[in-house]
């Protein structure tokens, strides 16, 4: 257990918040609960988090018995849940289906960035129901900046690429939408009916986007009003 200043509290509640109830340490778990183990991995799942804080936070993790650090003779750090850390899953998958559930759309949309939902769709992609030859979708927000309105995936032998400036390779498909509607995606038909999303390129991939691209685990949770 961290030494800290606690709630005073002999109570399990109290306990785990004192490790999990910091600022960005829920997040922080977020990311290796979605595969990260490497700092640049979490730095690009956290992108306004200060690097001195995520060290900060890691140490306190692995202090706490949550994450192992193993660090190779060639300098490279990696990150792994430990038992305990792996047990907090439904804990989170908890608190995102809550927020989902009860949170106002609007409060969880104000903040967009193109830069983490693309980086969390790079994540979720399952190559599996992609060609086996490489493969690029571009997506295209033409309500954004010129700097962040285009990102590119490429797959290729299993693996996926994220690019924000063109890599010269010809498009298999082309999505394109706003920001606000890819967030808060619930089904591909239902975006492509309402003419929010339009996708142009190769039909195979279009029609089977909806198992591809990986969804949110929260966007088959339903909305209620408090």
């Amino acid at each position: 257990m961290v030494e800290r200043d606690g709630y005073g509290q002999f109570c399990p509640v109290s306990m785990a918040s004192e490790i999990l109830c910091s600022r960005w340490t829920t997040l922080v778990v977020r990311e290796f609960l979605c595969g990260s183990t490497r700092f640049n991995e979490l730095r690009r799942g956290l992108p306004k988090m200060s690097p001195a804080l995520l060290s900060k936070r890691l140490k306190e993790l692995e202090q706490s018995g949550v994450i192992t650090v193993t660090r190779s003779a060639n300098g490279i750090t990696d990150y792994q849940l430990t038992a305990a850390g792996e047990e907090l899953r439904p804990l989170i998958i908890g608190l995102g289906n809550w927020a989902q559930r009860w949170m106002e759309s609007r409060l969880s949309l104000k903040n967009l960035d193109p830069s983490l939902l693309m980086w969390d769709m790079r994540r979720s992609l399952d190559t599996r129901r992609l060609p086996t030859h490489r493969c690029t979708i571009q997506f295209l927000y033409p309500e954004l900046s010129a700097a962040q309105k285009s990102w590119w995936l490429v797959v290729e032998n299993g693996k996926v690429d994220l690019c924000n400036f063109d890599p010269g390779y010809d498009v298999d498909l082309l999505v394109e939408g706003s920001l606000r509607s890819m967030t808060a995606l619930t089904t591909i038909r239902q975006e492509t009916d309402a003419e929010t999303l339009k996708l142009e390129g190769d039909r195979v991939l279009a029609r089977d986007m909806q198992e591809w691209l990986g969804l949110s685990v929260f966007a088959k949770t339903p909305r209620m009003r408090a």
